[in-house]
């Protein structure tokens, strides 16, 4: 892995438990995210950032099956397994994807998508 490739997984890793302060610094201002019902679908960073004031965060997240390309120098496409954690919840696994640019600031995520795995084996 390069510094690069580390360095995305660190800054996907703060969406899931860091602050508002996370997202307005790297939420690309044109960003498409899509999230289990009820939230659905948001768009641009604005509305992203709004959704998440004064909901609670992940204690802790594990990511696993990692998977990266970069079909060019400034992008990067994650795709994983998380499984989150936070008080007085069950934990939440899902199916995840992210797609970033790079820009003169830093990365950007410009995507998110989250898939649920069935927390029912019978499901």
């Amino acid at each position: 892995m390069t510094n690069a490739d580390d360095e995305l997984w660190s800054i996907e890793e703060r969406f899931w438990t860091g602050g508002e302060e996370h997202y307005a610094r790297t939420l690309d201002a044109q960003c498409v995210m899509a999230f289990p019902a009820p939230a659905g679908i948001l768009a641009g960073a604005r509305k992203i950032a709004d959704s998440l004031k004064g909901a609670p965060r992940w204690s802790s997240v594990a990511m696993s099956e990692r998977h990266m390309s970069r079909p060019a120098a400034d992008v990067g496409v994650l795709a994983y397994k998380a499984r989150g954690e936070r008080e007085g919840a069950p934990p939440y696994e899902a199916y995840c994807t992210s797609t970033y640019r790079r820009d003169g600031d830093g990365w950007r995520l410009v995507q998110h998508q989250q898939t649920p795995l069935a927390t029912d084996p019978a499901a």
